[in-house]
């Protein structure tokens, strides 16, 4: 299939299924903090703000399903745990750099869009 063509009948189905989860609220910080190489759990928890410890350790299995991340038990004391990007991982990044980017450089024209229809939204409310 041509990056330019949309899939068709079950593929359908499977190509949602994979957008579901490399969309998700996390997955994309997870594998943008993991472009930098190896992280700890605790070092994943700390860079993402706002995530808690249930849902970064579903997303991680997620993940690591899909085959976009490796975990690595060190058997040391006490056991260390470590994630690390895949070469399908790392595809993934390489795709979602430029909407991350995008995303980081239009925050502050978002944010005055969304003040500015809220603005807009709430006068009309209050004619109403």
């Amino acid at each position: 299939m041509s990056s330019q063509q949309a899939p068709q009948g079950a593929e359908t189905c499977d190509v949602r299924e994979v957008l579901d989860v490399v969309s998700d609220k996390w997955s994309l910080y997870v594998v943008a903090n993991l472009g930098g190489g190896p992280r700890r759990f605790t070092e994943l928890k700390r860079a993402i703000d706002g995530v808690s410890q249930k849902m970064l350790t579903l997303t991680l299995r997620h993940l690591e399903r899909d085959g976009l991340l490796t975990r690595t038990v060190h058997a040391v004391m006490p056991p260390n745990v470590t994630y690390e990007l895949t070469p399908l991982g790392t595809a993934l990044l390489h795709a979602a750099g430029p909407l991350i980017a995008w995303s980081t450089g239009n925050l502050a024209q978002i944010a005055a869009a969304r003040a500015e229809y809220d603005r807009k939204t709430h006068a009309h409310a209050a004619t109403a």
